[in-house]
């Protein structure tokens, strides 16, 4: 008799990890979806997910909390409050897994994850990552790329003044939609077997320069990228009254695209979900009503 193996998705709560669990329903998978608020999830229980409670910052109570699952997606959180806190918690939830018995990890990553001397936003899904690969279980590491989605977030204050600032320089970002990730990642935790890293992208490197020429065409409006050292940019976000670890990791992650790190573009999203990823101008313009401040 062919087991059905039993899928746990973290942090279900969230944007992504709902995506991933819906996904999975739609499959007919055997879900666990933990949470810090179950009645968020209330929906998704009246479709037989097997929805459970999980504090992350408790420890002790996450074996039970994933006991019975044989393969797990770790959802990276949203604790950047106090430095040392996320990657506290993914470790311990990496324990719990191995405590659990979990077969396959699959944790959603960032692109070219690397240690830093202080605890950082990059320095934690490095770490994290040698956590899951120290574990024993066998793992996927899933490096998503920036999302698409949170373009609606930066461009209308830019079409708005007509300048858009990054620290990026000239280099390129596989910008790729939240939905990409979901569908990718809810198949991964399907299917993937053995260890493996996987760089989760879009279709093609789109420069500041390029985004600036589309926010300019959807809004009717001139924007111009105006390229700007590291530091400027972190005095700017700071001033905009920023959380310091957010400062830190937005100016992280354009260093990173400067020097070419969210340059690199992948097949995967076609390989594990058949479809090819959507474009940013494609984005863009289905948002057209968002980026004018409508």
């Amino acid at each position: 008799m062919t087991h059905t193996p039993t899928l746990l998705v973290t942090g279900a709560g969230g944007h992504l990890g709902r995506l991933v669990v819906e996904e999975l329903v739609a499959a007919g998978a055997k879900v666990i979806a933990t949470t810090r608020d179950t009645a968020r999830l209330a929906d998704l229980a009246a479709k037989g997910v097997d929805v459970r409670h999980a504090d992350f910052d408790a420890p002790e109570t996450l074996t039970a909390a994933f006991a019975g699952a044989d393969r797990l997606l770790l959802v990276s959180t949203d604790a950047l409050d106090v430095p040392g806190r996320r990657l506290a918690q993914h470790r311990a939830a990496v324990a719990a897994a191995v405590a659990a018995g979990v077969k396959h990890i699959v944790y959603l990553s960032a692109p070219a994850p690397y240690p830093t001397p202080e605890p950082s936003l990059i320095g934690d899904h490095f770490w994290t990552e040698q956590a899951v690969v120290a574990s024993g279980a066998d793992f996927t590491l899933l490096r998503d790329h920036i999302y698409t989605d949170y373009l609606v977030f930066g461009l209308p204050h830019a079409i708005e003044t007509g300048t858009l600032y990054t620290a990026t320089g000239t280099g390129g970002r596989s910008y790729v939609l939240r939905d990409d990730c979901a569908r990718t990642a809810a198949a991964v935790l399907a299917r993937a077997t053995g260890k493996s890293i996987l760089d989760v992208t879009g279709p093609a490197a789109v420069t500041q320069n390029e985004i600036a020429a589309l926010a300019s065409k959807i809004s009717g409006r001139k924007v111009e990228h105006v390229a700007i050292p590291a530091e400027a940019l972190k005095q700017g976000l700071a001033a905009a009254g920023l959380p310091p670890a957010m400062v830190e990791g937005l100016v992280a992650f354009d260093v990173a695209a400067a020097e070419g790190f969210h340059a690199i573009t992948t097949s995967v999203v076609k390989d594990w979900t058949g479809r090819e990823p959507g474009t940013v101008r494609a984005f863009l313009e289905a948002n057209a009503a968002a980026l004018k401040g409508a």
